[in-house]
Protein backbone atom coordinates (compact mmCIF):
# COMPACT_ATOMS: atom_id res chain seq x y z
CA UNK A 1 0.00 0.00 0.00
CA UNK A 2 1.28 3.24 -0.90
CA UNK A 3 2.51 5.84 2.06
CA UNK A 4 -0.40 8.70 2.18
CA UNK A 5 1.05 12.56 2.97
CA UNK A 6 -1.04 15.04 3.27
CA UNK A 7 0.17 17.80 0.95
CA UNK A 8 0.85 20.45 3.54
CA UNK A 9 3.41 17.95 4.81
CA UNK A 10 4.90 16.84 2.02
CA UNK A 11 7.56 19.63 2.33
CA UNK A 12 8.90 18.59 5.75
CA UNK A 13 8.54 14.90 4.91
CA UNK A 14 10.47 14.87 1.89
CA UNK A 15 13.24 17.65 4.04
CA UNK A 16 13.84 14.81 6.70
CA UNK A 17 14.17 11.90 4.83
CA UNK A 18 16.76 13.91 2.85
CA UNK A 19 18.80 14.85 6.18
CA UNK A 20 18.46 11.33 7.74
CA UNK A 21 19.65 10.00 4.31
CA UNK A 22 22.41 12.61 4.42
CA UNK A 23 23.71 11.57 8.22
CA UNK A 24 23.84 7.90 7.44
CA UNK A 25 25.56 8.10 4.70
CA UNK A 26 28.04 10.50 6.45
CA UNK A 27 28.64 8.14 8.93
CA UNK A 28 29.11 5.30 6.45
CA UNK A 29 31.45 7.76 4.58
CA UNK A 30 33.60 7.93 8.01
CA UNK A 31 33.45 4.43 8.84
CA UNK A 32 34.97 3.05 5.81
CA UNK A 33 37.95 6.01 5.43
CA UNK A 34 38.77 5.12 8.43
CA UNK A 35 38.81 1.53 7.50
CA UNK A 36 41.11 2.32 4.24
CA UNK A 37 43.20 4.66 5.66
CA UNK A 38 46.79 3.53 5.75
CA UNK A 39 47.71 3.41 9.52
CA UNK A 40 51.13 4.27 10.35
CA UNK A 41 53.00 4.24 13.91
CA UNK A 42 51.00 6.68 15.56
CA UNK A 43 47.49 6.27 13.84
CA UNK A 44 47.44 10.31 13.80
CA UNK A 45 46.05 9.86 10.03
CA UNK A 46 43.44 7.24 10.56
CA UNK A 47 42.03 8.83 13.37
CA UNK A 48 41.95 12.47 12.06
CA UNK A 49 38.77 11.73 10.05
CA UNK A 50 36.00 13.83 10.76
CA UNK A 51 32.21 13.82 9.85
CA UNK A 52 30.13 16.40 9.76
CA UNK A 53 26.55 14.51 9.56
CA UNK A 54 24.67 17.95 8.98
CA UNK A 55 26.47 19.00 5.80
CA UNK A 56 27.21 15.66 4.90
CA UNK A 57 31.29 16.27 4.88
CA UNK A 58 34.21 13.82 5.88
CA UNK A 59 37.04 15.64 6.21
CA UNK A 60 40.46 15.26 7.66
CA UNK A 61 42.84 18.06 8.56
CA UNK A 62 46.11 15.66 9.50
CA UNK A 63 48.87 17.97 7.12
CA UNK A 64 49.94 14.92 5.36
CA UNK A 65 46.30 13.87 4.59
CA UNK A 66 46.04 14.57 1.48
CA UNK A 67 49.73 13.37 0.12
CA UNK A 68 49.34 10.49 1.37
CA UNK A 69 45.91 9.54 0.61
CA UNK A 70 46.26 10.12 -2.90
CA UNK A 71 50.08 9.15 -3.10
CA UNK A 72 51.40 12.41 -4.30
CA UNK A 73 53.87 12.72 -1.49
CA UNK A 74 54.69 9.60 0.31
CA UNK A 75 56.38 8.79 3.59
CA UNK A 76 60.37 8.03 2.73
CA UNK A 77 59.94 4.87 4.61
CA UNK A 78 57.03 3.84 1.98
CA UNK A 79 60.98 3.63 -0.25
CA UNK A 80 58.37 5.77 -3.37
CA UNK A 81 55.29 3.35 -3.37
CA UNK A 82 52.02 3.48 -2.08
CA UNK A 83 51.90 0.62 0.06
CA UNK A 84 49.39 -0.50 3.12
CA UNK A 85 48.79 -3.33 5.25
CA UNK A 86 45.14 -3.39 4.65
CA UNK A 87 45.58 -2.99 0.40
CA UNK A 88 44.68 0.23 -0.11
CA UNK A 89 44.67 2.14 -3.34
CA UNK A 90 45.70 5.65 -3.97
CA UNK A 91 42.75 8.35 -3.99
CA UNK A 92 40.76 5.63 -2.05
CA UNK A 93 38.41 8.02 -1.16
CA UNK A 94 36.95 8.87 -4.50
CA UNK A 95 36.53 4.96 -5.24
CA UNK A 96 34.29 4.98 -1.76
CA UNK A 97 32.32 8.07 -2.86
CA UNK A 98 31.90 6.23 -6.27
CA UNK A 99 30.42 2.85 -4.07
CA UNK A 100 28.66 5.21 -1.89
CA UNK A 101 26.67 6.51 -4.78
CA UNK A 102 24.09 3.51 -5.61
CA UNK A 103 24.30 2.92 -2.06
CA UNK A 104 22.67 5.99 -0.81
CA UNK A 105 20.01 5.97 -3.48
CA UNK A 106 19.21 2.63 -1.56
CA UNK A 107 19.26 3.99 1.51
CA UNK A 108 17.07 7.08 0.64
CA UNK A 109 14.20 4.88 -0.84
CA UNK A 110 14.28 2.55 2.38
CA UNK A 111 13.92 5.60 4.40
CA UNK A 112 10.97 6.87 2.15
CA UNK A 113 9.42 3.28 2.65
CA UNK A 114 9.58 3.59 6.41
CA UNK A 115 8.25 6.85 7.10
CA UNK A 116 8.12 8.85 9.78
Amino acid sequence: MAKEIPLDEIGDYLRESIDKTVRVVTLEAHRRLVIETPVGETARLQGGWQPDTVNGVVTNNVEYAEPVIYGTALPPSWGGKFRTRQGTVPGFPDLIAKELEPWARDVFQAILKKGR
